[in-house]
């Protein structure tokens, strides 16, 4: 029964009451972040079990994606900022982006960050079929997916978010 036909036949304070109280409910559940291992440019390998504890930001990007390459000195700043407090960023290159390019982009620009290529696709399926780049996730220290940005996000906002989470336990 959808919460539509729940509502129907209710007095119309009585459904404004409800539907709030479904908007709430909906509002406070977190997902929990696909365990997924990362393998690193350096042949190395972390995952979203090695990385509880810490919030995370897992972002989808690639080396042909004009928006990506434009964030990206966003994303090394926000790392920068937060690293000490708890903060780690795993950055995605998927898996049509040649493994050389990757490489290059990360060596040339000098990331602080993670950098994982998803040679078989199977980390942008565990994380809901990603497709759009680039596509962020953020990631409370229980591992919980808390936001989910297509496109660049706000960065202002999302450094709000980020420290609000850090200061949780």
């Amino acid at each position: 029964m959808t919460t539509l036909h729940r509502l129907m036949g209710r007095t119309p304070a009585m459904a404004l009451v409800l539907m709030g109280m479904w908007a709430l409910s909906a509002c406070s559940t977190k997902q929990a972040a696909p365990e997924t291992t990362f393998v690193l440019l350096d042949g190395s390998k972390t995952s979203t079990t090695a990385l509880k504890g810490q919030v995370l930001l897992v972002n989808f990007w690639a080396t042909s994606c004009i928006s990506c390459v434009a964030e990206m000195p966003k994303l090394v700043a926000t790392h920068q900022q937060f690293k000490a407090r708890g903060y780690e960023t795993v950055a995605v290159a998927m898996s049509y982006d040649p493994p050389a390019y990757v490489v290059n982009f990360k060596d040339s620009r000098q990331l602080p960050f993670k950098v994982a290529i998803d040679n078989t696709g199977a980390v942008a399926k565990a994380w809901g079929e990603v497709k759009l780049t680039p596509t962020t996730f953020l990631v409370n220290k229980r591992g919980q997916i808390v936001k989910q940005y297509v496109g660049e996000p706000d960065f202002a906002a999302m450094h709000l978010l980020i420290d609000k989470l850090l200061s949780e336990g």
